[in-house]
């Protein structure tokens, strides 16, 4: 299957260091995604994992390499349309001034597409939303409510790639299985690819068929499934030990 994301050599500088040895916070990243490709990035904290999904989102800048989507090089893409196909959401939901509605109807206004309310409908029902008024202010919204918003504002724009760092780390149980039924569900319908930076080893399992390990920064990938086959003391011993102690996020 051929690729719609191609990741070439990137390497971002670690400015919060003076020594040569600790130069790049990583270096020499590639790895292509195909279309339907469900991958889970982990790592230890401070491994780039955060930062990598800014750069492909175009929030943040490599120092070196490239990245191109089906083919084209984002130095030669507009940053509106590059958001269009590259859709990101960060772990905690930024709302902007006024209703939930107006928030939703962001997409449409920024990228000139019309407001689908009957797919806003049903995406806040299976997110457990649909007693939420959209006339409610978005800042009076829960936080969890805030994630979710979030959420389908992000699908609202079918984008080709999906960006998702730690969406769930703030949700109860019952609100993350939803998450995670709908983005299963979104996948299978509309094909879109996701890249899901998760702590929770077990969350990582369910929802991928690859596996990105980021550490001493660099990447590495698997097949989630033989991945995910061994035991949570070699998974310890070979991606957490090494890093000198430092958590699993």
């Amino acid at each position: 299957m051929s690729s719609i994301f191609e990741i070439q050599r990137l390497a971002k500088l670690n400015w919060k260091s003076s020594e040569q040895a600790s130069k790049y916070l990583f270096s020499d990243i590639s790895a292509e995604i195909s279309e339907s490709d469900r991958i889970a990035l982990i790592g230890a904290s401070g491994q780039g994992k955060s930062t990598l999904l800014r750069i492909m989102a175009l929030l943040d800048a490599p120092d070196e390499g490239d990245m191109l989507v089906m083919g084209t090089s984002f130095k030669n893409m507009d940053s509106r349309l590059w958001r269009m196909k590259i859709g990101y959401m960060a772990q905690q939901a930024v709302m902007l001034p006024g209703s939930v509605e107006d928030n939703l109807r962001t997409v449409s206004k920024l990228h000139d597409r019309p407001y689908d309310l009957k797919l806003v409908q049903r995406l806040m029902e299976q997110l457990g939303l649909e007693q939420l008024d959209l006339s409610k202010k978005a800042a009076d919204c829960s936080g969890g409510e805030k994630q979710r918003i979030s959420l389908i504002r992000s699908l609202l724009l079918r984008p080709n790639v999906l960006l998702l760092d730690e969406i769930t780390a703030s949700l109860d149980i019952d609100s993350t299985q939803r998450v995670e039924d709908l983005l299963e569900q979104w996948h299978k319908e509309e094909g879109t690819s996701m890249i899901w930076v998760t702590h929770d080893l077990k969350q990582a399992s369910r929802i991928s068929t690859t596996t990105w390990f980021m550490g001493n920064g660099k990447l590495e990938q698997h097949v989630s499934e033989s991945f995910f086959a061994k035991s949570a003391e070699d998974l310890a011993k070979r991606f957490i030990r090494p890093l000198e102690g430092a958590s699993f996020i």
